[in-house]
């Protein structure tokens, strides 16, 4: 799943849990919902990725997508955590999105044998996800 700075889902991939994240980015970026409003112009999108993406091919498809990729390793985030006051790391948004997706037992385990089954149900999640945060439900 990649997840922008405000916390937006871009996009979904699901796969075996013995594939390399960083395989899965164009996926994940092919797997973005359709029809979604573009972008503010003129506004940088970022996307911040941890260290297990920092490859050359990684950098080229977020590029090519029309996104910035922040890949900052955790030990330079924690210097500048200690270095910098105010500084916040930028890796939350990910983790928060994982939590809550976590609260659901059929995203936490997965049951389902059909990848298909399995995608539906993170869609659905993240659905319930936008909706709650929007004040929706």
């Amino acid at each position: 799943m990649l997840v922008d700075g405000r916390g937006v889902v871009l996009g979904i991939a699901v796969a075996g849990a013995n594939r390399n994240d960083h395989r899965l980015v164009q996926a994940t970026f092919d797997g973005s919902p359709t029809g979604c409003p573009a972008p503010p112009t003129g506004v940088e999108q970022g996307v911040w990725l941890d260290k297990g993406y920092d490859y050359d091919a990684v950098y080229g498809v977020v590029c090519q997508n029309g996104y910035i990729p922040h890949i900052v390793p955790r030990d330079t985030e924690r210097e500048w955590l200690e270095r910098i006051p105010g500084y916040r790391a930028r890796r939350w948004p990910v983790e928060r999105t994982h939590s809550w997706m976590h609260r659901f037992r059929r995203i936490l385990v997965r049951w389902e044998k059909k990848a298909a089954n399995y995608t539906a149900l993170v869609h659905l999640v993240c659905a319930f996800i936008a909706f709650k945060q929007a004040g929706v439900t």
